[in-house]
């Protein structure tokens, strides 16, 4: 790169890990998102959070909130506010079929994970998700202990 420029990663795969643990995960969809010009910069410098988003419907359309992407650097006064709603773009054959599961009580929808594709354009894949119940956390937990200490033993 040149001397004054920023580093951009094409390989940006940001998770959202707590996601895995808190819910189950029903159906998974990638949309893409509607960004401004310093947060797409962001987003291709890693600057992004999904730890407390979760998906709204206004209109017939989704929306995610709570998505915290960091105010780019290098824009001066022209920079976007970090947790604004941005509008997630679906077909209306998954919007349709999406709002009337998120109807059905305890389902809700989550982003999981952020990345770029192969022309660089950042999408969001978000899950229909259902909240995991203390016991359900338990057995996972459970799970990855026992897998680990196979694991373990064959080395």
């Amino acid at each position: 790169m040149g001397k004054g420029k920023m580093d951009f990663r094409n390989d940006i795969n940001i998770r959202n890990k707590k996601a895995s643990f808190e819910y189950n995960f029903i159906d998974k969809y990638i949309a893409g998102i509607a960004l401004t010009g310093s947060e797409i910069k962001s987003v291709r410098l890693g600057k992004v959070n999904l730890q407390d988003a979760y998906c709204m419907f206004f209109n017939d359309e989704l929306y995610v909130r709570e998505l915290h992407i960091s105010p780019y650097t290098m824009a001066k006064e022209i920079n976007h506010e970090p947790k604004r709603e941005r509008k997630l773009l679906l077909t209306k054959r998954e919007l349709r079929k999406l709002d009337t599961k998120n109807k059905e009580k305890g389902l809700t929808i989550i982003p999981i994970r952020i990345f770029l594709n192969d022309r660089g354009l950042a999408k969001l894949e978000i899950a229909l998700a259902k909240g995991k119940k203390i016991y359900d956390k338990r057995e996972d937990i459970k799970e990855k202990d026992m897998k680990r200490e196979l694991d373990r033993l064959r080395i």
